[in-house]
C-alpha cells in the first residue's frame, strides 16, 4: 500500500504498486488509462484495463476477466465500514496502515 495525500491522484503511484510483482493480468478501472502506465506494462503483464471515454481509439480488454476486479472493490467496501478507515483519524500513516492491516485480518477471518 502506498498512502497518497487527499488531491493527489491514485494513477501516479501505479508503477510503484506494481514494481516487482510477477502477474500475467493487471486488472484496473478506468482512471488508469493512461498512456504511461499502458507502456509500463506493455512487456510485464496484460492491461485489463477499460478505456476512458476521451480516448478516441478504444483498446480491447477481456471484459470476463475484468468482471473479477469486483472482488477487489467489495473488499475495500468492507474495510470501509470500520469507521476509522474511511474517515482517517489516525494522525500518522504507520498508525493508518496499522489499522487498515487489523480490518482487513477483521473481514478476513469473518
Amino acid at each position: 500500500m502506498i498512502l497518497t495525500p487527499g488531491q493527489v491522484n491514485d494513477c501516479t503511484q501505479a508503477e510503484a504498486l506494481i514494481d516487482g510483482i510477477a502477474a500475467q493480468h493487471v486488472l484496473a478501472d478506468r482512471a488508469y488509462d493512461t498512456d504511461r502506465i499502458r507502456a509500463y506494462l506493455a512487456f510485464r503483464a496484460d492491461a485489463v484495463i477499460p478505456t476512458k471515454t476521451t480516448r478516441t481509439q478504444p483498446v480491447p480488454h477481456d471484459e470476463d476477466l475484468y468482471k473479477e476486479r469486483h472482488l477487489v472493490e467489495c473488499f475495500i467496501n468492507k474495510i470501509k465500514h470500520f469507521r476509522r478507515v474511511a474517515t482517517r483519524y489516525d494522525k500518522t500513516t504507520a498508525s493508518f496502515f496499522a489499522f487498515v492491516a487489523i480490518a482487513s485480518f477483521m473481514v478476513w477471518l469473518r
